[in-house]
């Protein structure tokens, strides 16, 4: 059942999901399952975010510690290329099961529907309305964006940026005093004119001191677009150059490829993009190196920008990596068989075709955090402090990309890359994605969980994403059976549901416990990073 029309309505269900990422289409098929009234309404056209929108090339961390939907999904794209299951895919193909599943369970889809109000009576929300004028009331909701829009605005408390290190006693959170991996691995002056501070910073650097190691601040760690690529003639599109393209922007980039020459370390594309292949001739593209597809520091106002403004910061970071591939396939300081390797990919006319090739989600790696009455942090990643009252595990490493680009010692420098792994796959609390019961009694918020900076850069995986929106979608039904807050569900038979649902909620000797047959147990693989 999809909706397209623009002419406002008044819908009432029980439960309503915000955004319809791959967390919220697995929560929308958990509650129709269960036998509830849903709708998913989708600021966008295409379902699926990240998952679909070029993340290709799966971060699991721990495979085996996914159950549930989640685990289904993958199969099912297995089912797809011949396979048990499918980690690695075309982007069009994960949509595709997206939409199937919506149909399947006949669940009502309101596309392009953009949050516009959010009203209360108490600690409860009433309603939600649209941008159009649709007003969408529900006894549940559930905020399944990577931007937490509706947890905002119903008043919940969040945090943007990093934490202190002594705010949740941790170590890796906070100003990093050496960052040394994607870093620039020989010297880069940083001014326009080399040598000469007052003549200001070339383009991509900002101006910030270093600060002081651990301690917090307003920065989050950079986005980008996961390309997919090909090398095929057939289904390639040039990359073009973006509109105004100034090679001279990049005139840092052509100060590193130069230092790396003159140091007698030629460099290769493979030091600038990670190219991970999903079939034999299609990529999932990532960021890698010092100066890579992340546009380090110029997202730090998108998680409480307007609609507006976030097309801009979009918009921003498209012509930034449009521009960089650009310069690296024509700009002749690029060295010749770096520019042949590089001309030899290009967008592909078999994906994302109504918007030429490009990923119509852009990787918001973090944004809002929800501030609840369990915040998961570093402790939990190293098994130092235990949950008992788990709705998903988590098994990533704790990652960061870098939050900044700075001047260090009259050098230019990445700042804030950590990856460190967790011991074992983790439990992530129910109360981590439910808010404090004194600020909103009928919301669960999977995507924008409540975590500090560093816990949240293990937890943000896709897989994890749909496995807390199957939990969050059983909690909501519980609730309406039960007549109670989402705070005050029986968390007992909410866990005895996740584990017949097929959720892995335990690891016990090395070994998941709970929700899965031992007999589908699959190899452990850690992939390479995010």
């Amino acid at each position: 059942m999809l909706s397209y029309g623009l002419e406002a309505e008044i819908v009432q269900t029980e439960i309503c999901i915000y955004g319809g990422t791959s967390a919220g289409v697995i929560a929308a098929v958990q509650a129709a399952k269960m036998g509830a009234k849903v709708v998913v309404v989708e600021p966008g056209r295409h379902l699926g975010g990240l998952t679909s929108g070029g993340l290709g090339y799966t971060d699991i961390g721990n495979k085996t510690a996914v159950g549930g939907l989640s685990r289904e999904f993958y199969r099912q794209l297995g089912r797809h290329y011949g396979r048990e299951e499918a980690w690695v895919f075309e982007p069009h193909v994960a949509e595709k099961e997206f939409n199937r599943l919506i149909e399947k369970h006949s669940i009502p889809l309101y596309r392009e529907r953009r949050l516009a109000g959010v009203r209360l009576r108490g600690s409860k929300i009433s309603q939600i309305e649209t941008e159009n004028g649709d007003v969408f009331r529900a006894k549940i909701f559930i905020d399944a964006t990577y931007e937490g829009d509706l947890m905002a605005r119903a008043g919940v408390t969040y945090h943007v940026g990093r934490e202190a290190n002594s705010v949740y006693q941790e170590t890796l959170n906070g100003i990093c005093e050496q960052t040394p991996k994607h870093q620039f691995i020989v010297p880069v002056d940083p001014y326009r004119n080399p040598g000469d501070p007052r003549s200001g910073l070339l383009p991509f650097i900002q101006g910030d001191p270093l600060g002081t190691p651990g301690a917090g601040d307003s920065s989050i760690q950079a986005y980008n677009y996961r390309l997919c690529l090909t090398k095929n003639p057939q289904n390639r599109l040039p990359i073009p150059a973006p509109e105004n393209y100034d090679p001279n922007r990049f005139e840092l980039l052509r100060r590193y490829l130069q230092g790396l020459v003159k140091s007698g370390k030629p460099p290769s594309l493979k030091q600038f993009i990670k190219i991970d292949l999903v079939t034999p001739d299609k990529t999932d593209i990532n960021n890698n190196g010092g100066f890579s597809t992340d546009y380090i520091g110029m997202n730090h106002d998108y998680a409480n920008a307007t609609h507006v403004r976030r097309e801009e910061i979009r918009k921003e970071h498209r012509e930034y990596i449009q521009g960089f591939l650009f310069f690296l396939a024509n700009d002749a300081e690029v060295p010749e068989a770096m520019r042949q390797e590089m001309q030899i990919w290009g967008l592909c006319r078999d994906e994302f075709q109504d918007t030429g090739g490009w990923p119509h989600q852009m990787y918001v790696r973090e944004a809002r955090r929800m501030v609840s009455g369990y915040v998961m942090t570093e402790k939990n990643c190293r098994y130092q402090e235990v949950v008992d009252d788990p709705v998903s595990l988590a098994a990533y490493n704790m990652d960061s990309h870098n939050c900044r680009r700075i001047v260090r010692n009259g050098l230019v420098e990445n700042e804030g890359d950590v990856q460190v792994s967790p011991m074992k796959p983790y439990p992530v609390s129910f109360r981590s994605i439910v808010p404090k019961e004194s600020e909103c009694q009928n919301l669960l918020v999977p995507i924008c969980l409540s975590a500090s900076h560093i816990a949240y850069g293990s937890i943000r995986m896709e897989p994890v994403f749909m496995i807390l929106g199957q939990s969050a979608a059983t909690a909501a039904v519980h609730a309406i059976q039960q007549k109670t807050s989402i705070q005050n569900i029986d968390y007992q038979k909410l866990r005895q549901q996740l584990q017949k649902d097929g959720q892995i909620l335990a690891w016990e000797g090395g070994k998941p416990s709970g929700g899965m047959n031992p007999g589908a147990l699959f190899e452990i693989k850690q992939q390479k990073r995010d």
